[in-house]
């Protein structure tokens, strides 16, 4: 009978790594989440840097991320209606991960790219 091999690093449903991806998980979260590192933005700023994203789908994902506390929304009383969006300080904890899906995405997703058209 084979056994299976446990490491101290594995990962039980229910743990830290499965948590916080849960908070970041979804197609725009993290690109969001990046946007908002260079400060707050309105509403149609951070559509018109995410060109693929309906209005919808923009507007549910923000929504969770508020939920989760880890972006503040500011409505402001003007008629347009003003949105602001910014980081909370548990979102801007997020920072160094963010940061660090943007690096490797940056050495391997170019060395992907070369890997499939040569296939």
């Amino acid at each position: 009978m084979a056994r299976t091999r446990h490491h101290p690093g594995d990962c039980s449903p229910g743990c830290a790594v499965e948590a916080t991806l849960r908070l970041i998980d979804g197609k725009w979260k993290g690109v969001i989440l990046y946007h908002l590192l260079e400060g707050t933005l309105r509403f149609n700023e951070i559509r018109r840097r995410l060109t693929r994203v309906t209005q919808r789908m923009l507007t549910t994902q923000l929504r969770e991320m508020e939920a989760d506390g880890l972006i503040a929304r500011k409505v402001y009383a003007e008629v347009p209606p003003k949105v602001e969006y910014s980081l909370t300080a548990r979102g801007r904890t997020l920072e160094p991960i963010i940061t660090a899906l943007k690096t490797w995405g940056d050495l391997h997703t170019q060395s992907a790219d070369q890997t499939r058209s040569a296939a």
